[in-house]
This record gives C-alpha cells, sequence and structure tokens, in this order.
C-alpha cells in the first residue's frame, strides 16, 4: 500500500496529478467546470461534486479522480488533510453507472436489464454468484455479434471477392479454384443459393491467394480496403462496420474486470486486421479465428521441426489452410486457448450454438449465453427468418435474445443511413 499526504483539501489538481503519474497510460479522464458527469475512457458516470474555479484556479473533485485511476481518497477532518492510496492489485475503481454504461441501448430492453443484474450479482463480494476477476471471461463471435455480418456478404468473403475478381495486381494470377469460389460468394450475393462446403473452400483461397505476403503486408492490405465504401450504407466504409450497442457490452464488461477474446470462423489475421486501429480495445493475443499456415521466408520446403528461424527470415503466410473455427471448433479453441470455461458468451448464429452451450453448460460459476437476432431491416440488412429461427433457439436452449431493432437506438450511428 503506497501513501501520498497532501495537506490542503483544496490542492485537488496536485492529487489528480499523483494518480495521473501512476495510471496515465491506462485512463483518460474529462471533466467540464459546472458538470456533474465524469468521462472515463468516455464511459460516462456520475459524481457528487463538479469541478469548479475558485480563485483563477480549477478544483475538481479528488475522490472521483482518485478513484477513476484506482485511488482511495480518505478525508481526516481533525488534521485537514487527505490521504490517496493506491490500491495495488485491488478491485478498488470508478464504477460506470448502470444506467450510463449501456447508452445505445433502450431503457427497457430485457437483454440489458439481464446483463446488468448478472453484473450485479456476480461483482458483490457477499454474493453467492461472486466471480473473482481472473474468472470473468467473456467469449463474443464477431460477424453478426460485434461488426456487420452481410454486406451483401461476410466481411472475409467480400475480401476474397475483391482479391480475385477485382484486384488487378492480383486477379490474372488467381488460381481456378480461387476464382472458382469467389463466383460462387458472387451468386449467393446475387441468388441467395447455398454452396455446401463454401466455408471450407473459402479458408482453403484466402490461404493461397494471399501466400507469401508478410504478415504486416497482410495487414497493409486489410487497413485498404476498411477504406473502401461499403455499398449498402451510406457514411460507412467496410472497416466501420461495429455495432455501437455491442461495443458498449464490451466496455461495460471491461470496466467490471472481464476479460474478452474474439472467437470468429473468419481467419484470425483478418480478424486482427479488423480489430486493428478500430474503437474496440482488445489485445491481438484475445483475436482467436479460423487458421492457415505461417512459415519462414526462406524456409522452403523444410518443415516446421526442420528449420531453425534466421535473424534475415520473415514471417509469411504459408498458403495451406488449417481449420475452420466455427461449431465445436470454436469450443475446442477456448479451451486450447483460454484454457478455462468462459462465464458470458456472445453469438448471432447456430455456428455459435456450441459455444454457448459450453458456457453454459456444468459451469461452477454463474453463467449465461447472449444471441443478436437480426430483426433490423431499416437499419441493417436484417433477415427475418433467420431471426425467427434464433428467437426460437433462445426460447428453447434458454438463451438471453438480443433485438437489434427494438433493444438498441442506434446500430451504427447516427451519421450512417441504409441505401
Amino acid at each position: 500500500m503506497k501513501k501520498r499526504i497532501i495537506t490542503s483539501a483544496l490542492a485537488l489538481t496536485l492529487a489528480a496529478n499523483i494518480c495521473t503519474n501512476v495510471f496515465a497510460a491506462e485512463k483518460t479522464i474529462e471533466m467540464q467546470v459546472g458538470d456533474p458527469v465524469i468521462k472515463v475512457n468516455a464511459q460516462e458516470a456520475q459524481i457528487d461534486v463538479p469541478p469548479v474555479i475558485i480563485n483563477e484556479r480549477t478544483m475538481v473533485p479528488l475522490r472521483a479522480i482518485a478513484e477513476a485511476f484506482g485511488c482511495i481518497a480518505e478525508w481526516d477532518g481533525e488534521t485537514k488533510t487527505v490521504t490517496i492510496k493506491q490500491q495495488i492489485g485491488s478491485e478498488e475503481k470508478i464504477t460506470v453507472s448502470d444506467k450510463t454504461a449501456l447508452s445505445h441501448w433502450t431503457d427497457d430492453a430485457e437483454a440489458k436489464q439481464a446483463l446488468i443484474s448478472y453484473m450485479n450479482s456476480i461483482t458483490d463480494k457477499n454474493s453467492a454468484d461472486y466471480i473473482p476477476p481472473e474468472r470473468r471471461i467473456a467469449v463474443f463471435d464477431l460477424d453478426g455479434t460485434l461488426f456487420c455480418e452481410t454486406d451483401p456478404n461476410y466481411f472475409d468473403y467480400t475480401l476474397l471477392v475483391h482479391r480475385v475478381l477485382e484486384d488487378e495486381s492480383y486477379k490474372d494470377k488467381a488460381s481456378e479454384h480461387e476464382r472458382e469460389t469467389a463466383e460462387k460468394i458472387v451468386k449467393q450475393n446475387e441468388t441467395g443459393e447455398s454452396f455446401k462446403g463454401l466455408e471450407i473452400d473459402h479458408g482453403q483461397s484466402i490461404a493461397s491467394a494471399f501466400a507469401g505476403m508478410t504478415l504486416d503486408e497482410f495487414n497493409d492490405y486489410i487497413q485498404k480496403f476498411k477504406k473502401l465504401p461499403m455499398p449498402s450504407y451510406d457514411g460507412m466504409n467496410r472497416g466501420d462496420g461495429w455495432y455501437k450497442p455491442m461495443l458498449d457490452v464490451v466496455d461495460y464488461l471491461q470496466a467490471n474486470d472481464f476479460t474478452v477474446y474474439i472467437v470468429s470462423g473468419t481467419d484470425r489475421f483478418i480478424v486482427r486486421g479488423i480489430v486493428y486501429n478500430s474503437p474496440i480495445d482488445i489485445p491481438m493475443g484475445h483475436v482467436i479465428g479460423s487458421d492457415e499456415t505461417v512459415v519462414a521466408s526462406a524456409q522452403g520446403d523444410n518443415g516446421g521441426l526442420d528449420y531453425v528461424f534466421k535473424d534475415s527470415d520473415k514471417l509469411v503466410l504459408g498458403g495451406e489452410f488449417v481449420v475452420k473455427n466455427l461449431k465445436m471448433n470454436k469450443v475446442a479453441v477456448i479451451a486450447q486457448e483460454i484454457g478455462v470455461q468462459p462465464v458470458l458468451s456472445f453469438g448471432n448464429s447456430t455456428g455459435d450454438s456450441s459455444m454457448a452451450e459450453y458456457t453454459t453448460s456444468n459451469n461452477p460459476y454463474k453463467s449465461l449465453a447472449f444471441m443478436l437476432c437480426c430483426d433490423d431491416t431499416e437499419r441493417e440488412n436484417g433477415n427475418i427468418e433467420k431471426a425467427d429461427k434464433m428467437y426460437k433457439l433462445c426460447d428453447e436452449y434458454d438463451w438471453v435474445p438480443i433485438s437489434m431493432k427494438n433493444d438498441w437506438t442506434t446500430i451504427y450511428g447516427d451519421g450512417v443511413t441504409k441505401k
């Protein structure tokens, strides 16, 4: 326990500097004079005393500043001193109020209330449902759960079409299998026709179409693709398709000591490219997806057990598809890469069913599974038939349904409109 003593009750700015120096890399606080709302990493919360100006000096509320940076402020009335204690490894912090945490959700959304009730229960140390922070693990699907699923198809499907059929630097080099796969995707976009095994064909084609690229080159390619306009929306590029209400959920969980993972059927490196330089704050090591081989640039035909990485080597995509991370494969990879059973699962399709059931089955901690239902056809490329199917599955399996139409005040933000 570290202490700092401030001998004047009005030396609030100094107190703020003390905590800021300790935690500056982790927290950003915004305040306005006379405003009783504080923003901690863009999350709003009410404070008892707003900042004021006294003798041409701006004074900020010590307790709110201290708690925001993980410290505790204690006032001694006899000595008229304030003690700021830095809690090393403690859970003391400013809490984001339930009212302001999920700001892009309607107040009466049942899913919102279910999540808030759950959070209140599992963070209360006196509750039988209390979950220690190290076991607060949440897993999220990407497409249709955190990010726009279809415009007119998955991000990684449209990326392959762009690479194979539109990219002047590559389309003449594309293999017959890559072209056939891309053309199937185009036909699916136009007619809705499904093709058996397309997800595997797509995974193989992604691996081969970008083979030989370094990981940085692949990421650069994805960043350029993200800047292309979305065909169905005005005011949005391909990389901007984050669901704002679901970003609220991620922020809310992280503010309550949850560790968040993305577990997607999309290629792992493509998901990382989508997450890169985006509004979601998740470490790249917490991004799990479908996999392809990675090799050293000079490795050639040597196997991984027969080659030693050299200082002149770079990591490049090896061109071989490994696994499609859907359905039961999601459960297997969670066990392999996370190592503990999650307590919260968020998905939107039957491809996420195994992940949801794994999260809620025989869990030693209180657990929930949420499923998004794409029932909004005005603000989103919704699918009522698919949404109705998911509502039925939620009723059958006791998952919590999320209505994109009724539970969210916005999807992509006020500046985005569907064409």
